[in-house]
């Protein structure tokens, strides 16, 4: 790589750091876990391209809105790290991010609905919760205290 096209094109991790408030340390991380790339100049030192900006500019606005690092890594896996995200591209992720989203807000607003019966009922033994045991579905998994997901 040349180091006209390295500072026309690619930018430092440094850069990236600055420009995207993400810290270095970061950046190193999602490019472990494939959510960014990065390709090595002869000395060995990263160099993003530019497009990676908007690829951690997607990460930071979905992490803003509770979106699990998980949950962004397979969505973000429909589109190669060698491919610019499109403004289509964006509006199909935020469409995901969107039911996601709306799942979790019924879930907690059931969560809030029934707050006040589940302070301290015991849930685990009852058979009348509508959060962790409707139907007392845990009886199933025998006596005492079951792990919930």
């Amino acid at each position: 790589m040349t180091e006209q096209k390295s500072s026309a094109n690619f930018l430092t991790v440094g850069e990236v750091s600055r420009r995207s408030g993400v810290a270095v340390s970061a950046l190193h991380f999602y490019e472990s876990k494939n959510l960014i790339s990065s390709i090595r100049t002869q000395g060995n030192q990263r160099r993003y391209a530019r497009d990676m900006l908007r690829r951690i500019a997607l990460i930071k606005a979905a992490q803003s809105l509770g979106i699990s690092l998980a949950d962004i890594t397979a969505i973000l896996a429909a589109f190669p790290l060698t491919d610019k995200i499109s403004a289509k591209d964006i509006d199909q992720m935020v469409r995901k991010w969107s039911v996601m989203l709306d799942a979790r807000i019924a879930g907690l607003t059931k969560l809030r609905n029934h707050l006040d019966k589940c302070i301290g009922c015991g849930c685990l033994s009852r058979t009348d919760c509508p959060l962790v045991n409707p139907s007392d579905c845990l009886s199933k998994k025998g006596r005492g205290a079951v792990v919930l997901s």
